[in-house]
């Protein structure tokens, strides 16, 4: 390519507080338009914003995941800008001096590792929501919804490092497994707890000079905010191949059609007239908070990738898996812990409990790892099939039954007695004297018709491998 895209996201996360940043009105989703509401979040005269603590510690840990540097003092200020949705006229956000900076993040990249700068990380209230009755209709009505003001965020601010629409994608979702790992998000993209905004330019491959940038607001989806820059990339080298000049502007994504439209002309700082925040005193952080929360960080999804590979011998492919979504994982790791081999356990989480958790929800498991671990034991010892386990396990999700009981309960022990199988055998073999001849023959592929019958007469509780061992040994005679 004769040009380089230059792309740094903005990515906006509200934190998983009960209650909002500056009041205590609760961020419960789906409720009715201004329930959550009071004169702080209103932006009513004479109110005053008091601090919630909890969003300073989430804002910390993520700080600290993210390499960054935790500032002793940080300030609040006052970004102002006119919008409907936006009651005081002004957002509580931060700017010169956030509360963490010089961070990084690694992000995998066509089979490597490639290392993201993160300029800053800084809190401030989300702005209210506008509920449109049609658009583009002046006979229609526009409603603000405000129960979403004040509601915490913090802004992931990147350094321009990433250099395609892939890496981009692949940057987000390494933040959003760190945000749901840390349990301070739950990055849930279709609630818009999780959206980001892309500055997008090109310039000449080779160059060091920066183009001009457009931003592209307000994407929930790895894919879309994907399409979204590869779409302006490709706009911006047609601009410029073209002897035209990349106008610097706001623009959004429209994902029927897979186009960006200009919205509005880019505003830069000076336009928000920053000032620090009057009713906020600077935050400074105690040392020894910061050290103790640095104790208490989870170990991250990419630590747990690296380890499932190198320690307990998996597939990169199965830790992936495994490891994208934290209770899935923890729920895996203590099966491993009863005892059970981890490929055994890997097979087992990765195939039944994801497909019923996928169908019911985490919520309706009622399996304990231990009782998984059961199950796994039941089928190495032979004592039921690899079908017949399949049952147990659906039962117990379901139940929380004891796996032996359930076992018992529905007659489902595989049965491993010779004498008993060597009859059914003979039974069979001489009721089929075609077949048996065919095998005889050289047709292999006849065992399988033979093994089927056996299992149909046995209900399929004869185990497979006796099965085959006392078939060979009669046709053998």
């Amino acid at each position: 390519m004769k040009y380089e895209p230059v792309i740094g996201l903005e990515v906006h996360a509200q934190l998983k507080t009960n209650s909002k940043i500056f009041c205590g009105c609760s961020t419960e989703f789906g409720k009715d338009p201004n329930v959550n509401t009071c004169p702080v979040c209103l932006g009513l005269p004479g109110v005053l914003p008091v601090l919630n603590r909890k969003v300073v510690e989430y804002t910390i840990m993520m700080g600290l995941a993210t390499h960054c540097r935790i500032a002793q003092e940080s300030i609040f200020a006052r970004k102002n800008y006119f919008y409907p949705d936006l009651p005081k006229g002004y957002q509580i956000s931060q700017y010169e001096e956030p509360l963490c900076a010089d961070g990084w993040v690694e992000i995998r990249s066509n089979g490597s590792s490639k290392r993201i700068g993160i300029t800053r990380i800084h809190m401030e209230e989300d702005a209210g929501k506008l509920v449109h009755e049609g658009a583009f209709d002046a006979s229609k009505a526009s409603f603000v919804d405000l129960n979403r003001a004040c509601v915490p965020l913090i802004e992931i601010v990147s350094e321009p490092d990433l250099r395609s629409a892939k890496d981009a994608s692949e940057y987000m979702q390494t933040l959003r497994d760190i945000l749901v790992y840390l349990d301070i998000c739950d990055g849930n993209m279709e609630e818009g707890s999780l959206r980001c905004d892309a500055n997008v330019s090109v310039m000449p491959r080779g160059s060091d000079t920066f183009g001009t940038r457009a931003e592209i607001k307000n994407m929930n989806s790895f894919r879309f905010l994907q399409q979204a820059i590869e779409y302006e990339i490709d706009r911006q080298i047609d601009i410029l191949e073209s002897g035209g000049e990349v106008v610097q502007e706001t623009r959004l994504f429209d994902s029927d059609k897979g186009v960006t439209s200009s919205m509005r002309g880019k505003e830069e700082a000076h336009d928000y007239r920053y000032f620090p925040e009057p009713d906020l005193v600077p935050l400074r952080i105690d040392q020894e908070w910061v050290e103790e929360l640095s104790v208490k960080l989870p170990e991250l999804r990419d630590a747990r990738i690296d380890r499932y590979v190198t320690d307990m011998g998996l597939p990169e492919y199965d830790a992936e898996v495994l490891t994208s979504d934290r209770p899935v994982a923890d729920f895996f790791e203590a099966v491993v812990n009863k005892g059970t081999k981890p490929k055994s356990a890997s097979n087992w989480v990765m195939g039944e409990f994801i497909r019923i958790v996928k169908e019911k929800g985490m919520d309706s498991a009622r399996i304990t790892p231990e009782q998984l671990a059961r199950i796994i034991s039941l089928v190495e010892e032979a004592t039921i099939s690899g079908s017949a386990a399949k049952k147990v396990f659906e039962d117990v999700f379901a139940t929380g039954k004891d796996p032996d009981g359930v076992v018992k309960e529905k007659g489902l022990a595989q049965v491993s007695d010779e004498d008993a199988i060597r009859a059914e055998v003979k039974k069979i073999l001489k009721n089929h004297p075609d077949e048996v001849a065919q095998f005889r023959g050289g047709r292999e592929k006849v065992l399988g018709f033979f093994v089927g019958q056996v299992m149909k007469a046995t209900k399929g509780k004869a185990n497979p491998k006796v099965v085959n061992k006392i078939l060979r040994e009669l046709l053998a005679e």
